[in-house]
């Protein structure tokens, strides 16, 4: 895969503030040709950096009301087995390795106090976890 060029970084800080833009909105905002901004998209495209387009709800239209982030310590090489449970957790949005005092950060979401303390005692039961800590997140201040 080539290098990510500077007009393929701003057209993705773009695409990022608004997924549904117009082709020629993008040209405009660029200020490059619609013809270079379709061509980027679809070599992004082709290469895997762009992997896919999403929506962004405002968090009274989420479903889930109790969101928290949860800093996991694994014991020694069982991080491998460790992700490969945590990914069957419909309730963990992400999952990301990390350095520093914990192995993993997962970010979670339930409907409910009692289904978010059910997750994490499935996290804190699983072979090879030997210590969490999580916060919850009250409300988003920036996103």
């Amino acid at each position: 895969m080539e290098r990510i060029s500077d007009l393929d970084e701003r057209l993705l800080a773009a695409l990022r503030k608004d997924g549904r833009a117009p082709i020629a909105t993008l040209a405009t905002q660029l200020e490059v040709s619609r013809a270079t901004i379709s061509s980027r998209h679809e070599k992004l495209t082709a290469q895997g950096v762009i992997v896919g387009f999403t929506v962004r709800v405002r968090d009274y239209a989420e479903t889930a009301t109790v969101r928290a982030t949860s800093f996991i310590e694994v014991e020694g090489r069982s991080t491998d087995r460790v992700i490969a449970r945590l990914r069957g957790f419909p309730e963990i949005q992400t999952l990301h390795t990390t350095n520093g005092g914990w192995d993993l950060v997962a970010e979670i979401a339930c409907p409910d106090l009692p289904a978010f303390d059910d997750v994490l005692r499935r996290i804190r039961s699983i072979d090879g976890v030997v210590n969490s800590e999580t916060s919850l997140l009250l409300s988003s201040v920036l996103r």
